[in-house]
C-alpha cells in the first residue's frame, strides 16, 4: 500500500496501525465463522490505546486521534486488513458512523453522555433505520416508525430490523416519522435500558465481524424526553445523509483493507505452489486473475480517495459520490476475494484459510447501506438531471444524428 502526500503525523499513525494489526491483532482472530468475544475485544482495545492507534476518526477532545476525513482511508484500510481490526481500533460500523454524526450535530450535553463513552469503547451503539416490509429498507421514504409529541417529550412506536450492533448496545439512534414536522422524520437518542425498547429475534447472516449482530428491535410506547432529539425535529432524513455518506465510504475503506489481505494470501500461495512445472504465478491464467485484482484494488483506492476529499470540501457532492464508490468498491472487493479463493483452489474454500469467511464478510456490502441497485438508480437519475440542466443552461444538445453526413443517415 502506497500513499503519497500524507501529513507526517498521519503517515506515522498509518505505520503504527499497520504494525499493530499485523503483530498484535491477526493472532487474535477467531476461527473462520467465529465471532470476536468481548474479553478479547476489550483486551485489544486497551492495547490499541497503549499503541496510540485507538479511534483514529474521533476528535482528540473526545479521546481519538483526530484524523481529518480526507485521510481516514490509509488508516482504515490498515485496520481492515484484519476483520477484527476495526473493532480493536473502535472504528467499526455502526459505531464509527454514529460517532461521526454525533460529533457533527449532537449538543455538548449529548456528546458527553453518548459520544465520549462510545469513543472510549466503554459502550457500543446501533442505528435504527431499516424496517420489515412495507417499512424503510433501501427506500427511507417508506419509514413506518412514528414518534408523537406528548407532555415533556415523545412516544415512539415501531418495529426495526437489521439493527446492526443492537445486542449489547448502550443506546440506539432511532429514525421515526414525526407527523407535522417540516421534512417528516426525526432522529432520537434512545437508551437501550428504556423500558419501551426491546431487542427481538436475531437475524443470522453470513457475516460475523459486526459486534451485536443484526436483530429485530421493537419500540412500544417508548417515551423519550425532549432532550433525546438529535439535531432538530423534522430533519432526520437530512441528517441520515450526513451519516450515511461517510459511513458508506468507511465500509469501502475497511473492506478494501480485507481485499488487500486476501490478495496477499493469494500472491503468497501463487508464488510457492507449483503446477505444470512452475509456480502458479508464472501461468497466464493465474496472472490474469492477479492483474484483474490489482486493477480492482487500485481503482477502488482511487475512487475512495476522491470521495473522501469531496466529503471534506463539499459534503453534498461527496455524499453523492459515495454512492458511486459504494457500488464500485462493494463489487470490486468481492471480485478480489473471489479470485483469491480461485487461486488457492480447494484450500481457498476450506477453513484452513480465512478466504471463504472473508467472502462472507464482504458479500452483504452490496445490500447493506442501500442495495447497489438502488444506488445505481440514484446515480443514473443524477446523471440525467445534470445533463438536462446543462443543456437548458446553454450547452449544445448533441444527441441527434446528422442526416447526410458522408451520405449516411
Amino acid at each position: 500500500m502506497t500513499f503519497t502526500h500524507l501529513p507526517p503525523e498521519v503517515a506515522e499513525l498509518r505505520e503504527r496501525t499497520r504494525r499493530f494489526i499485523r503483530e498484535i491483532v491477526i493472532d487474535e482472530e477467531p476461527v473462520p465463522g467465529g465471532r470476536l468475544d468481548q474479553v478479547t475485544r476489550d483486551r485489544l482495545q486497551e492495547a490499541a490505546k497503549d499503541a496510540g492507534v485507538f479511534a483514529p476518526h474521533v476528535p482528540k477532545e473526545y479521546g481519538g486521534q483526530g484524523v481529518p476525513i480526507e485521510y481516514w482511508s490509509p488508516i482504515l484500510q490498515e485496520a481492515g486488513y484484519s476483520p477484527i481490526g476495526p473493532s480493536a481500533l473502535n472504528c467499526m460500523a455502526p459505531d464509527e458512523g454514529n460517532m461521526h454524526m454525533l460529533n457533527l450535530i449532537a449538543t455538548e450535553e449529548q456528546k458527553q453522555r453518548y459520544l465520549v463513552p462510545l469513543a472510549a469503547g466503554e459502550i457500543r451503539s446501533c442505528f435504527g433505520m431499516t424496517e420489515p416490509h412495507p417499512g424503510a429498507g433501501s427506500d427511507p421514504a417508506a419509514l413506518q416508525t412514528k414518534a408523537m409529541r406528548t407532555t415533556g417529550g415523545w412516544i415512539i412506536d415501531g418495529h426495526k430490523r437489521f439493527t446492526s450492533g443492537a445486542v449489547g448496545a448502550g443506546f440506539c439512534i432511532v429514525m421515526a416519522r414525526t407527523p407535522g414536522s417540516p421534512e417528516g422524520a426525526t432522529m432520537f437518542l434512545v437508551d437501550m435500558t428504556n423500558p419501551g425498547i426491546r431487542v427481538g429475534e436475531s437475524i443470522h447472516t453470513v457475516d460475523r465481524s459486526i459486534d451485536g449482530g443484526h436483530p429485530h428491535l421493537y419500540l412500544e410506547d417508548c417515551f423519550v424526553p425532549d432532550d433525546a432529539v438529535l439535531g432538530e425535529v423534522g430533519l432526520g432524513f437530512r441528517y441520515a445523509q450526513v451519516r450515511l455518506g461517510p459511513a458508506r465510504l468507511t465500509h469501502c475503506m475497511r473492506w478494501l483493507g480485507l481485499a488487500r489481505r486476501a490478495h496477499d494470501i493469494a500472491l503468497d500461495r501463487a508464488g510457492r505452489r507449483e503446477l505444470f512445472g512452475g509456480p502458479i504465478d508464472s501461468l497466464g491464467l493465474a496472472q490474469n486473475l492477479i492483474a484483474e485484482s490489482v486493477i480492482d484494488i487500485e481503482t477502488s483506492d482511487a475512487i475512495i480517495t476522491k470521495t473522501a476529499a469531496l466529503l471534506h470540501t463539499d459534503p453534498k457532492s461527496g455524499s453523492a459520490m459515495s454512492s458511486i464508490a459504494k457500488v464500485h468498491c462493494s463489487e470490486a472487493i468481492f471480485r478480489v476475494v473471489d479470485r483469491s479463493i480461485q487461486i488457492c483452489g480447494g484450500d481457498g474454500v476450506s477453513d484452513g484459510l480465512p478466504l471463504a469467511q472473508f467472502l462472507n464478510e464482504v458479500r452483504p456490502f452490496r445490500i447493506y447501506d442501500g442495495s447497489n441497485e438502488t444506488h445505481k438508480w440514484a446515480i443514473a437519475r443524477r446523471a440525467s438531471a445534470g445533463r438536462h440542466a446543462a443543456v437548458r443552461a446553454g450547452e449544445p444538445y448533441i444527441g441527434d444524428a446528422v442526416v447526410g453526413r458522408d451520405g449516411a443517415a
